[in-house]
């Protein structure tokens, strides 16, 4: 595993030092991370287009990180591919996430969301990069609860339409050796283990369709994210180093009742401050040979990012493991055939 890393999406702003990449990223390799993430529909951060057509663009940019003190980990199209599949009821909503020549215009919103995929692929091998972060997006997610009661072959439909607009970003990816990571997140389609497992099913096993795991989403649906690990960990190639809160009260719980963050049963919380088993996770991820990122996502209703992020990387260090490299009774052991045919009884 590969740490401490962060995801500059929540730290961007039009505020010095977080203006822009090379001051951003200063500030987090002084606070102790040594990668950072980089959402791609940040101008401040990265030009996607010429990220995918320069690679002189990319060796710039790979070196002002490293100058800075820190590498690119992978790049993240949470946004864009949020537009891959919106339902009619969200258009007005998820028109933020686009351009604004293309707001009030879903076609023409979803085939740009595609367009900027295909730029990330060919951005990540260009950038030297084996993984991507993005959001499957979302057709059945209004139909999440069911009443009224869902007609036979809804979910079917949505999942296969879903399938079938993801397919051939799979094979772009494929075509550029980048794993596609899904953040498993509720308002997705991809919310959970089984909706993952038949999105999985509908591209055939693709083998770039994978996930971004981040616990704290887990949490607030009161899921074993320990088992989860230990389910799809085949499948796992990114990690969100994130924490959560959910403290279900006999006025509200898992829905949260419309309620501002800081007001809800499930929170997310900076970390050390929540109720995730992070020396659970890290063991599992280890015991599982995860090679990939540890990267911090901050989003907390409470504390500062700045305090929240400078918290982060020790925390994240702390609980990262180096596997050992024989077992702890090696020394007792030892290699005799005839001594183990002896203590069978077979001589």
């Amino acid at each position: 595993m590969k740490g401490p890393a962060v995801f500059l999406a929540q730290f961007m702003s039009d505020t010095a030092p977080f203006d822009t990449l090379p001051s951003a990223a200063r500030w987090m390799a002084d606070a102790g991370y040594v990668g950072v993430q980089i959402p791609t529909w940040d101008s401040r951060c990265i030009d996607l287009a010429l990220a995918a057509e320069s690679q002189d663009y990319c060796d710039e940019l790979s070196g002002t990180c490293r100058e800075a003190g820190v590498e690119i980990t992978e790049l993240s199209t949470h946004l864009q591919g949020q537009l891959v599949a919106v339902h009619p009821a969200y258009d007005v909503a998820f028109d933020a996430f686009a351009p604004e020549a293309l707001r009030g215009k879903p076609a023409e919103r979803q085939i740009w969301a595609v367009e900027q995929l295909h730029l990330a692929a060919k951005a990540s091998r260009r950038l030297g990069l084996n993984a991507h972060a993005t959001f499957s997006g979302a057709l059945a997610w209004p139909y999440i609860y069911p009443w009224p009661q869902r007609p036979a072959g809804l979910v079917e439909e949505a999942f296969g339409e879903l399938a079938k607009r993801w397919r051939p970003i799979l094979d772009a990816f494929e075509e550029q050796g980048v794993d596609l990571a899904y953040e498993i997140h509720p308002g997705e389609d991809l919310h959970d283990g089984v909706s993952f497992e038949r999105f999985l099913a509908g591209v055939g096993n693709h083998p770039r369709a994978n996930i971004l795991y981040d616990p704290s989403h887990y949490v607030l649906q009161a899921l074993d994210y320990l088992q989860f690990i230990d389910i799809y960990h085949e499948r796992i190639r990114m990690f969100h180093v994130k924490d959560a809160e959910l403290n279900p009260t006999g006025r509200s719980g898992v829905y949260g009742g419309f309620q501002d963050w800081v007001d809800r049963p499930g929170r997310f919380r900076s970390l050390g401050d929540g109720q995730v088993d992070f020396a659970g996770i890290f063991s599992k991820l280890t015991q599982y040979d995860y090679a990939g990122w540890a990267v911090l996502e901050w989003e907390c209703c409470l504390k500062h990012p700045e305090d929240g992020a400078r918290e982060g990387a020790p925390f994240i260090a702390a609980h990262m493991i180096r596997k050992a490299d024989r077992a702890f009774d090696d020394f007792a052991g030892g290699s005799d055939p005839a001594l183990n045919r002896k203590m069978l009884g077979l001589t």
